[in-house]
């Protein structure tokens, strides 16, 4: 089961905006014991949760730290967590991840950006790969896309073409992280 949680990252700038960022926080922990008693008969490895701060080409310069959501992140039940990690206002946050808890956890990094037309090089996707294996292990890693490529129907802003060149280099550089491995 993926559970779709904007709600602890995106919401702070987009619903939130008026409230303290105790007051956000607040909410976001409420969020995830929802979540957590609506869930607590499905074992944990058999759901993931992605957070994400909006698939929109913004500056995304309102955007809450990872840092200071991540421990609420980190308490909600599922043990995949699903995040942004390629794009340019969030990849530098991978040092987050390796200062966290991370107990049980299994890493879903976003590796390439769903929001740019640029085609990733594999090596740089296994260069990210390879940041958060060295975090959790390679078997706690997978790699994954910052969000959906079609977010809300009729909205494509990547062309198909490209979007599945960005997979293939995923894939490729899943592929060279592995044989490092």
């Amino acid at each position: 089961l993926q559970l779709d949680c904007p709600d602890l990252a995106m919401s702070r700038h987009t619903g939130f905006q008026d409230l303290s960022e105790a007051e956000f926080l607040a909410v976001a922990e409420e969020n995830v014991a929802a979540l957590n008693e609506a869930t607590a008969n499905i074992p944990p490895e058999r759901m993931r949760m992605h957070v994400c701060w909006g698939n929109y080409e913004g500056p995304h310069d309102c955007d809450i730290d990872l840092a200071k959501v991540i421990g609420t992140i980190l308490k909600a039940r599922p043990a995949t967590i699903l995040f942004e990690a390629a794009n340019p206002r969030h990849e530098h946050e991978w040092t987050v991840w390796r200062d966290a808890d991370l107990s049980g956890k299994v890493l879903a990094p976003g590796l390439i950006d769903t929001c740019s037309n640029y085609v990733e090089h594999p090596e740089l996707i296994a260069q990210r790969i390879e940041r958060f294996a060295a975090i959790v292990g390679p078997d706690r890693v997978i790699a994954s896309t910052d969000c959906g490529f079609g977010t809300f129907a009729g909205y494509g802003k990547i062309d198909p073409e490209v979007t599945w060149k960005k997979l293939r280099a995923l894939r490729d550089g899943a592929d060279l992280a592995a044989a490092k491995a």
